[in-house]
């Protein structure tokens, strides 16, 4: 039996034709059960966004819930950015500024620019936190395997566990040749993400340095597809990552993720730090002043619908 809550197909992160990634949204979502919502995700075989009221005393304007086929998530950055843009279009919105209840905790929610595609959508994430890998040296040769390479190819960089609202394995790569010609052992990837405390890798490369564009991809866990085209979390943790490591600069200039391009989805995402209120307008007022360190930071990117679809069922 079909369910009346409508499915809007939206395109996340895209740059160019056929690329970001697909979310599935449902922005009247109120009286969907879990299994509702588990079947949409995997009916379409993407991350799904579902838009809910906000639970009261919340001091929130919507509640957002996320899932994979395999299971729900806490957060998912893309379906965010896809879900508030689908309200925006749909005129649901009554401000430019809200804030959107997760099970990850509240997520702030901007939108900088009003365009011809919509409403450009940026999303808070909190200060990442870098770690070292657990068992450093037998985790780095078991990854190596995961992902058929051998240590020649690796960057001479760390590699880390890296999050804003989950962990992922950051693995620097020499080239983006060596990242595009990746061919992991999916079969791998699960037992060792569960044994290194990560919920993806995330292989990366420096595409231009001066820029701050770097390509990644990312292998989730368990979410029951090998490969995600852009992944807005993933992107927020490695741009602290990058930062740890000197390769960025601690100020709000834009950090440029590109994914999805072996996937033949080609995605870019913008991540750009936030920094403490007083220090911003104290670097404002001098431009010799140092931004300080990041308390956070705005990700976002471009959205567009990918198809018009049915009724869930």
């Amino acid at each position: 039996m079909s369910s009346p809550h409508q499915v809007e197909l939206v395109s996340v992160f895209a740059a160019g034709p056929g690329g970001g990634n697909p979310a599935p949204i449902v922005v009247d979502a109120a009286g969907m059960s879990d299994a509702q919502m588990q079947q949409v995700a995997r009916h379409y075989g993407h991350e799904s966004g579902f838009v809910l009221p906000a639970p009261p005393g919340s001091g929130c304007d919507y509640e957002f819930r996320f899932w994979v086929p395999n299971h729900e998530m806490s957060m998912c950055g893309h379906a965010t950015v896809g879900a508030v843009w689908l309200l925006h279009q749909t005129g649901k919105l009554q401000r430019d500024h809200l804030t959107v209840q997760t099970r990850s905790g509240a997520v702030k929610v901007r939108i900088t620019d009003h365009t011809a595609d919509g409403a450009a959508v940026e999303i808070s994430q909190p200060l990442g936190r870098i770690e070292p890998l657990p068992h450093a040296e037998r985790s780095r040769d078991e990854i190596l395997d995961a992902l058929g390479i051998d240590a020649t190819q690796l960057a001479p960089l760390p590699i880390q566990n890296a999050s804003t609202s989950r962990v992922k394995t950051l693995i620097p790569l020499a080239t983006c040749a060596a990242l595009d010609a990746l061919q992991p052992r999916f079969e791998k990837i699960e037992a060792l993400c569960e044994r290194i405390g990560s919920t993806g890798l995330y292989p990366y490369a420096s595409f231009d340095a001066g820029r701050q564009i770097f390509d990644a991809r990312q292998f989730p866990r368990a979410s029951g597809y090998p490969e995600d085209a852009a992944t807005g979390i993933a992107a927020s943790a490695l741009s602290f990552g990058l930062l740890a490591n000197g390769m960025v600069e601690a100020s709000p200039r834009t950090i440029t993720i590109r994914q999805g391009r072996a996937m033949k989805r080609p995605s870019q995402i913008s991540v750009r730090f936030s920094f403490d209120t007083a220090v911003s307008a104290a670097a404002s007022s001098d431009t010799d002043a140092p931004a300080g360190r990041p308390d956070g930071c705005w990700l976002g990117g471009p959205v567009r619908f990918e198809t018009h679809v049915g009724a869930a069922s």
